[in-house]
């Protein structure tokens, strides 16, 4: 591997000359391997299979493999029983733990989200009364935070496709922000060859400065003490202790502590003159990649709870007319059905646009709100349930992931190894005589998949045409570690 000369004398003079080495070494073998269960739907499919090789150390549901093996032909990791993360971003959980205050529901934006690691791990730590907002401004990006997120099943989140000034008329309005922000990419030298040759002093010295530029445009939307985590996958000191020093003298943002212990080996600070609390993820040092975290607090008294009256109205453009209120799809006989393929949810309502019913939480309609006059781009709310086709109701993709489904809404087909490839492939499937007609739940190993449409000689498949594997390749055995 061809490190760029100009990063071999960055980490020398960070780290001096044997340390440099040692990292520069680390960067040259394979990367670990590491998952992080979804503990809400994976309890009942571990098994004695699954080839560990340790606990992540600051993770509960962080797990090392022995080996990679093809994520992409496991059904289980398609039914959102697991995400691939990297073991140095879970260290999330660390600081969640230590000051998310979880007496009272928050409201949490992750700003840069995609393709979903901190998101899916936030909305497993956070309470189940708590809204995620996950955010993207790549469209493409975007589209596989949403898909990652429906995956993961918990119907209290919603999926924009927004710039991050499109945030900050909404101020004093989270709880906690999560900004991994967009950078230099250091951390991802051994797994992304493409991150070095884009790499150069001058893409560094633009990084760090987008980065201000996105902290500046979200920090108004921080409530008085609230937390903002400031996150890298990189080494220098230009997008990591430099920035978090801008922030503490630009904006009196309080640098807190974490309590890490000492055989984590997780490093310190490396500015010069400065020993504020900053956690360093180095693969020579930590079973991980490269990563960088600082939580910050924001002064004043935390207020609990969510005030819509405080967020700064957008301005309306002269001579522009409300819009008509959209018409009404559905009918009351619809709406009921829809209401009974959901669990006994007292905390949610079941909402219409257009074609579309979702459950949201009753709770944050009004935040829910709040985004939609500020025009910023939704691309899922809630739990989708049910669209309109003609006079049917036909269920959708997310209802089969959602954590909200009753258990007995539809009737479920488990599908063997084989079959459930050929459903994920979105190639037709043929169901046993008895099965039953009409909307079905496949399912493998219990864990549900998607639905089927039974009609008798054959069974339409109904799993997203953008998600199917498009790879012809079959494992001759199911490669899953659960």
């Amino acid at each position: 591997m061809n490190l760029p000369i100009d990063f071999v004398q960055q980490i020398h003079t960070l780290l001096g000359q044997d340390e440099a080495i040692r990292l520069a070494d680390a960067i040259q073998t394979d990367a670990p391997v590491s998952i992080r269960l979804n503990e809400k739907k994976c309890k009942e499919v571990l098994s004695s299979r699954m080839p560990l090789q340790g606990q992540v150390p600051w993770c509960p549901m962080g797990y090392y493999l022995d080996r990679r093996p093809a994520f992409t032909f496991d059904p289980l990791w398609h039914a959102g029983l697991y995400y691939v993360q990297e073991a140095s971003s879970m260290f999330l959980h660390q600081a969640l733990c230590r000051y998310a205050d979880m007496s009272h529901p928050l409201c949490v934006l992750d700003l840069c989200a995609s393709p979903g690691g901190k998101s899916t791990h936030l909305r497993s730590l956070l309470t189940d009364d708590s809204l995620l907002i996950s955010n993207e401004i790549v469209r493409t990006r975007a589209q596989i935070l949403a898909e990652n997120m429906t995956r993961w099943g918990h119907p209290s989140v919603v999926v924009t496709n927004s710039a991050p000034d499109d945030f900050t008329p909404m101020e004093a309005c989270f709880d906690l922000v999560l900004a991994d922000v967009p950078c230099s990419g250091e951390g991802m030298f051994r797994k992304d060859e493409d991150s070095i040759k884009e790499w150069s002093t001058s893409n560094v010295d633009t990084c760090w400065r987008r980065q201000r530029t996105i902290l500046e445009a979200v920090w108004p939307t921080l409530k008085p003490g609230g937390l903002l985590i400031y996150s890298t996958c990189t080494y220098n000191i230009h997008e990591n202790e430099e920035n978090i020093r801008w922030m503490r003298d630009e904006y009196a943002a309080e640098i807190l502590p974490l309590d890490v212990p000492m055989d984590w080996h997780i490093a310190g600070c490396l500015l010069s003159g400065e020993d504020f609390p900053i956690y360093r993820f180095l693969p020579h040092r930590t079973r991980g990649e490269g990563f960088c975290m600082a939580i910050l607090r924001k002064p004043g008294e935390s207020e609990v709870g969510f005030a819509p009256s405080a967020i700064r109205k957008k301005k309306e453009k002269p001579g522009k007319k409300p819009g008509k209120k959209p018409l009404e799809m559905f009918n009351k006989a619809q709406l009921a059905e829809a209401r009974s393929w959901l669990k006994d949810a007292p905390g949610y309502e079941v909402l219409t646009q257009e074609d579309l019913a979702f459950a949201f939480p009753s709770q944050w309609i009004g935040m829910l709100n709040v985004l939609q006059s500020h025009s910023l781009h939704i691309l899922t709310a809630g739990t989708a349930i049910a669209r309109l086709k003609g006079r049917d109701l036909m269920p959708c993709h997310s209802l089969a992931m959602s954590l909200l489904m009753s258990g007995g809404a539809f009737p479920r087909v488990d599908l063997d190894y084989a079959e459930a490839i050929s459903y994920l492939r979105r190639e037709s499937i043929v169901l046993q005589g008895d099965a039953p007609r009409g909307y079905v739940l496949a399912t493998y190993r219990g864990c549900p998949l998607g639905f089927l449409k039974n009609v008798g000689n054959r069974a339409n498949n109904l799993y997203p045409q953008e998600w199917r594997i498009k790879s012809g390749y079959m494992p001759q055995e199911d490669p899953s570690p659960l």
